[in-house]
């Protein structure tokens, strides 16, 4: 096929006359020339036009380059294309405007050789830079991003922005930025910073507002050769808001009904992961009933009572700001007033018959189905008209279906199934998948010389189709002055006749609707001299007859063209032996010693020429001469392998013993030579597979030997056939070697390879001393015949197969075997058989003739012939009659023996009548004997099987008996022709019915009339329960429930006790009749403390029924020891503590308690509250009540009484925990607070203090001399000015700190008042301490003198408390 004419250029100019001619050059300009090994051509027009190159392991896609041609009236357009790895074929597209005459067409068509050479002379091929650093430091280089940050940054408002942009390129670049499409100036915000050498920001957005660099930022890398450009970063903050306010919900739902409980949880960014939980941070469990949605909703199918709960809380957890925030609870309550019954299912999510959900290629599927209903539906997924991904997974109990990496062929339609045992519901979601743009080739950086062309191409793909932008430095190429040496076609630009000073860098932006793709690449104007970066004199050692590859890398703008010469003299052409490939390595297929020697490599260009030297050597190879030979050995004798080398005499060889591929054993037995193996006293160990490996640094050689130890016989040879008959053939052979163990017998075998192909089959066994057998053979089969030789070690290898040995057809000598005749359904028989296998078919066209007759009917054999089937159905026949049946085998060459007949019975049918005359004989309360008349054995219509009797209980007879359950029908089968039968384990004083079917192989037949009968009273059951409640000293209250099973008329109950002493002894019985209404006893006149055990059963009748049985024990009298009891009585019934009381008194805390156990062992504990110590216990002297003396004052504490059980050491019994609050101080004193000494005391010295403040008023206000004065002078407190001589006042006090309190300002918190200019202190002059309270509030402190301040406390400490400052702590 010819591709398509490039679209634009001349092509797309033709005329609506113009007539079209492809031509595909031949001739010597296209000559194909094949290379082995390959699987594409290469021509010398290849060498002309090549695709353009780039770095290593990037290719162009394709190139064109056109031209237009004018001669004799017509207009030709040449393009060439080329594809990476596939054969180049030019094609031409003609048009013509005048046709003339066929002249024309040879005028032009002879030149167009020379043509071709002159138009593509110009193109060369695009250069590839080696990695080497010491080329890349010196060539300039146009900028390439490195590194940039994802198109989706979001930012974590606690940490720094870091936008990163790294590139690379000669010179280095610059970096500069834009922000919302405009230029973004660091400069002027200080916040922001880039780093040295690099174009990446940090931004410090601490005491800022994170939201204001939010936007889209791009990065532009910079230098002289051109500019590339950063995706389109996008800077959004992560947020995590808060839950908006919310009354609590309470909901309010009938038991069975659906049930949707809403998260919708805030909006943040990335979004946050749900989760549902209790109060106590335990996730809610989740089941096939109940499940959480995508969208974080709860969703219940159908609610039971235990969803009933007040703590449903969703939970958001915001991934970036590790943060979670908490829902209001939700609070749902199911009734079951009303509840909702078993329903088919129903969709809760997604509504509807159908949804569509679209999805981006790359991105992963998840679809959801939530069904209501009752039971709980199941769900099951289907895709119509497709499978799934191989990548699909179903997930939360499947009603999620997820497939990551979507692609195109996930779209389609998804059905999910919802059922139960009520219904099926379904429901469609139409999948579409579209798709970003994405690459299929993005385009690829060019380095090219001066004058060469070369092309950037851009192959994306989408869905929607991508729309394709071409830039050049970061500017739409729409935007920039047009150059008639560059050429856009959507997505391809071509560049051609490039300048030196023209490199820049192209960016390729693919877009939709749902995103873009940018990329950059770089095209580079080179001219350099050439280099040869192989080093030089690099010696090359190759062995003879293998291939050599000297290398001479090059690099050079123009691309250096490499020659090759030999001893400096021969210059290398390229042909056989040498092949010079297009890097300028020069290739030898078979190196020879001939071709040592030195090398020379030449590398030139329009800019000068380089070359290296290099030198080859061929060396001999290294072979084993003498190999190890497979050795047999029997045990504890000596192996020997034997290895010799020959090898070049420059390369120094290492000789390696190798067994079964790895390391000899570290073992003396094994000796390694020079040229040899030596194993000593051969073990069974020793077997396996010896290698001898020769190793120089240039190449190897091995071989290996097999040691075998066992000592079986080698297999039989020469298999020779003679006496050739139709039924039997001689065989002899050639014993193998015995290794002196006698053979005992040959086994022949046999391969079909008509019928059995591949199996062998053993036929005889012929005694070791006779190498010849007779055997016996059977018609139409292909015989290969093997022999194996046994001797006291074991089998040989068999034999090679001998030559096949055909027989002649003949007829089967056997019937096919297992005949049977069975009936599979009313009106039919089917006979079967074992069909006979190929080998007992004797011939082609093996058949069966199938013969069949009633028994005893007198008539002629029905027959059907069929083949390859083991089995026949005979249709219409009567039910259940016995025929006589026949299989015949028959084929080509005639038919077997006549075979023998087989009995078998047509298909069967349901019984047609029931069994009449059923009588019912009620033997005793539990037991019933059934008896009917057997039906006829023509009405069984099959074989009996016997009769099925089924019964139901109906009902108890009891008048107020009421059964609110269904009855289970029961049934019993009683095989064989029977006319009675026994019904056991029925239930006394109950009405049954029954009737009964008859019963063959096809089913049952109709039923009998049903008849009823009643069975008599028993004896009840035992009493449902009794319990013993309310013990007292003397007295036990016992209650009890009637039984589950009255059998019959309840009479009334027989109530036994005795009483249990210490040593387990019982004593005598009492006995009580009770009536039947009675439920609950007292009795009374017991001994306290003892144990009494009790016995109950119920009575009709008939008689008392089993009873029921329990202990318990009377309450301890305190007034008396308590009685020792035996370990291991059951505790009493009941709470083993009764009432626990405290008293607080001087001495202690009293406690006091009554206790109905019979552990000696109680203790009182008590422990300090909220304390994680252990508790502390004192042990109770066989008292009811304890002292805790112990207790500190001022402290609460909680307090147990517990019971111990000496024999394990653990708590038996144990009170609640109360709380015990021991007071402070014990009040033993009048509160002098109310007496009126104190009240005139307290009155008399405020009236002092009253009086001493306006003394020290008047006295400053006069200037004159007052203790103050005395005071000062005497603490000589460095913050108090001394007094001015002029007028006697005080100096002001200094402060030093530089902010003093206003006047009237509050104290400070640590309780000192700061003194200012009018501000004084009477502590300073009194003699007492600090000032303090009473417990009624009351000042009765003294005033003090005041007190020296530690230097080390500064001015908060040099201030003894005033009265004004105790009261303001107070504030």
């Amino acid at each position: 096929m010819f591709p398509s004419p490039p679209r634009g250029g001349a092509a797309a100019a033709a005329a609506e006359r113009a007539a079209r001619v492809r031509v595909r050059v031949r001739g010597p300009l296209l000559q194909r020339r094949r290379r082995a090994g390959t699987q594409h051509t290469l021509t010398p027009l290849q060498h002309l036009l090549h695709t353009p190159r780039t770095y290593p392991g990037e290719t162009a896609r394709h190139a064109r380059f056109d031209s237009t041609f004018e001669k004799s009236g017509y207009n030709l357009l040449i393009s060439v294309w080329t594809q990476p790895g596939s054969p180049l074929w030019t094609y031409f597209w003609i048009q013509r405007y005048l046709f003339s005459s066929m002249d024309r067409h040879r005028e032009w068509a002879c030149g167009l050789g020379t043509f071709l050479l002159l138009l593509l002379q110009h193109l060369t091929l695009a250069l590839e830079v080696p990695l080497d650093p010491k080329v890349l430091e010196g060539l300039p280089q146009p900028p390439t991003i490195t590194l940039q940050s994802p198109k989706d940054y979001i930012f974590d408002p606690r940490e720094n922005i870091v936008i990163h942009c790294e590139a690379k390129g000669k010179p280095h670049p610059s970096f500069s930025w834009t922000r919302n499409g405009t230029h973004f100036d660091i400069e002027k915000d200080s916040k922001v910073t880039m780093k040295p050498s690099s174009g990446t920001l940090v931004i410090d957005i601490s005491g800022e507002k994170a939201e204001a660099y939010e936007g889209t930022y791009q990065c532009t890398a910079l230098n002289v050769h051109g500019a590339a450009v950063s995706n389109n970063i996008v800077i959004r903050q992560s947020r995590s808001p808060l839950w908006s306010k919310e009354k609590d919900k309470v909901i309010v739902v009938q038991l069975g009904i659906s049930l949707v409980l809403q998260c919708r949880p805030p909006a943040g960014l990335p979004p946050p992961i749900i989760m549902w939980m209790d109060n106590n941070f335990q996730r809610l469990p989740l089941s096939p009933r109940v499940s959480q949605a995508i969208n974080g909703d709860l969703y219940f199918s159908n609610v039971l009572l235990s969803d009933t709960r007040t703590d449903y809380i969703c939970y958001a957890r915001f991934p970036h700001t590790q943060t979670i925030q908490q829902k209001q609870p939700i609070s749902v309550t199911v009734l079951e007033n009303s509840p909702i019954g078993e329903r088919k299912p129903g969709f809760m999510m997604p509504l509807g018959p159908t949804s569509t959900k679209m999805v981006l290629k790359g991105e992963t599927l998840e679809l959801e189905c939530i069904a209501e209903g009752l039971p709980t539906p199941n769900i099951l997924w289907q895709k119509d008209g497709g499978q799934f991904s191989q990548t699909v997974s179903f997930l939360n109990f499947n009603k999620t279906l997820k497939i990551p990496d979507v692609t195109e062929a996930d779209a389609g339609n998804y059905r999910c199934i919802a059922n139960n045992n009520h219904g099926t519901a379904s429901h469609i979601i139409k999948v579409s998948v579209k798709a970003a743009p994405y690459w299929i080739s993005a385009p690829r950086n060019l380095i090219l010389a001066p004058n060469e062309t070369g092309i950037l191409t851009c192959r994306v793909n989408g869905e929607p189709k991508p729309k394709i932008s071409w830039f050049i430095n970061g500017v739409l190429l729409e935007n920039v002055p047009e150059d008639r040496r560059r050429k856009i076609e959507d997505d391809t630009v071509i560049l051609s006749n490039v300048q030196t000073g023209s490199s820049a860098v192209y960016q390729c932006n693919a877009s939709n609707e749902f995103g873009y793709v940018l990329a950059n690449a770089f095209v580079n104007v080179l001219a350099e001299p050439p280099r040869v970066l192989t080093p030089p004199n690099r010696i090359y050692q190759v062995i003879k007859n293998n291939h050599a590859l000297l290398d001479c890398a090059s690099f050079g703008s123009p691309i250096p063209i490499i020659t090759w010469f030999k001893d400096s003299q021969i210059s290398i052409k390229n042909g056989d032996p040498y092949v010079i490939h297009e890097n300028g390595t020069l290739e030898i297929h078979v190196a020879q010693p001939v071709n040592s020697g030195k090398y020379t490599c030449i590398a030139t260009n329009n800019l000068g020429i380089k070359e290296n030297h290099v030198l080859l050597e061929v060396k001999e190879p290294t072979r084993i001469l003498k190999q190890p030979e497979y050795t047999v050995v029997q045990r504890g004798m000596k192996a020997v392998f034997e290895c010799k080398v020959k090898h070049d005499p420059s390369l120094i060889p290492t000789m390696t013993w190798l067994k079964d591929s790895a390391a000899l054993p570290e073992d003396d037995r094994f000796q390694v030579g020079t040229d040899s193996l030596i194993i000593r006293d051969v073990v069974d160990e020793d077997e396996g597979t010896y290698t001898c490996h020769m190793n120089t640094t240039l190449d190897h050689d091995s071989a290996s030997a097999v040691l075998t130890v066992v000592e079986r016989p080698d297999p039989p040879t020469d298999l020779e056939m003679t006496g050739q008959k139709e039924r039997s053939v001689e065989l002899t052979w050639t014993p193998g070697d015995e290794h002196n163990s006698p053979t005992e017998k040959f086994i022949i075998q046999y391969e079909d390879h008509l019928h059995q192909p591949g199996v062998w089959v053993n036929l005889t066994e012929v005694p070791g001393t006779s190498p010849t057998a007779q055997l016996n053979l059977s018609p139409y089969v292909y015989y290969s015949f093997r022999v194996l030789a046994l001797n006291a070690v074991g089998y040989s290898d068999p034999s090679q197969p001998s030559r096949q040995y055909r027989t002649s057809p003949a007829a089967p000598d056997e019937n096919p075997s297992n005949v049977l005749g069975e009936g599979t359904e009313p009106g039919n028989l089917v006979i079967s058989w074992t069909q006979l296998t190929g080998f007992q078919s004797n011939g082609p066209g093996l058949e069966y003739r199938v013969q069949w007759r009633q028994k005893d009917a007198e008539e002629e054999w029905s027959t059907k012939t069929v083949s390859n089937v083991s089995q026949f159905v005979v249709s219409g026949t009567p039910t259940y009659v016995l025929y006589e049946i026949k299989v015949h085998a028959v084929n080509d060459y005639g038919s077997a023996p006549e075979p023998e007949v087989t009995m078998g019975y047509s298909g069967e049918d349901v019984p047609l009548t029931a069994p009449d005359s059923v009588q019912i004989m009620v033997h005793n309360s539990t037991i019933a004997e059934v008896h009917w008349e057997p039906v006829s054995i023509h009405s069984v219509r099959g074989k009996l099987q016997g009769y099925k009797v089924y019964y139901l209980r109906e009902r108890g007879l009891h008048d107020s008996e009421e059964d609110p359950q269904p009855q289970q029908l029961h049934f019993m089968t009683f095989s064989g022709n029977r006319s009675e039968g026994r019904l056991p384990g029925l239930q006394p004083y109950s009405l049954y019915s029954l009737h009964i079917k008859v019963l063959n192989s096809r089913g049952e037949g109709p039923a009998s009339t049903i008849k009823s009968f009643e069975t008599p009273e028993g004896v009840p059951g035992p009493p449902s329960f009794l319990n013993v409640v309310h013990p007292g000293l003397d007295s036990l209250t016992l209650e009890w429930g009637p039984p589950e099973h009255n059998n019959g008329r309840l009479a009334g109950y027989t109530l036994k006790y005795q009483p249990v002493n210490s040593t387990s002894e019982l004593g005598p019985i009492k006995e009580m009749t009770l009536l039947p209404n009675e439920t609950t006893i007292i009795l009374s006149n017991l001994n306290s403390s003892m144990l009494y055990k009790f016995y109950l059963s119920a009575k009709t009748l008939k008689g008392s029924g089993p009873d029921i049985s329990e202990e318990a024990f009377t309450v301890m009298d305190t007034t008396r020891t308590q009685p020792p009891v035996v370990t291991g009585k059951a505790p009493p019934l009941g709470p083993a503590f009764g009432l626990v009381n405290k008293s607080i008194s001087e001495e202690g805390v009293a406690i006091s308690w009554e206790y109905f156990g019979h552990y000696k062992n109680v203790y009182v504990e008590y422990i300090l509250e909220n304390s994680k110590e252990e508790w502390q216990k004192e042990l109770v002297n066989g008292s009811h009540w304890h002292m805790l003396k112990s207790l500190k004052p001022g402290s609460t504490y909680r307090v147990r009484v517990v019971a111990l059980d000496p024999s394990v050491s653990s708590s038996v019994h144990s009170t609640g925990e109360m709380e015990v609050a021991v007071p402070a101080v014990a009040n033993r004193q009048v509160d002098i607070a109310t007496q009126g000494w104190f009240i005139g005391l307290m009155c008399a010295i405020a009236l002092l203090i009253l009086v001493l403040l306006i003394v020290c008023f008047i006295k400053r206000n006069k200037g004159g001399k007052y203790p103050v004065k005395e005071k000062e002078e005497a603490h000589q407190d460095p913050e108090i000015q001394p007094m001015r001589e002029d007028d006697g006042t005080f100096g002001e006090y200094s402060d030093t700190e530089d902010h003093k309190p206003l006047k009237g300002s509050r104290t400070p918190s640590n309780g000192t008042v700061r003194r200012d200019e009018s501000d004084d202190s009477l502590v300073d002059y009194g003699e007492g301490g600090d000032g303090q309270f009473n417990e009624d509030g009351s000042f009765i402190g003294q005033y003090s003198g005041k007190k020296e301040k530690d230097t080390h406390e500064g001015n908060e400490s040099s201030e003894a408390p005033s009265p004004v400052n105790a009261m303001n702590s107070f504030v």
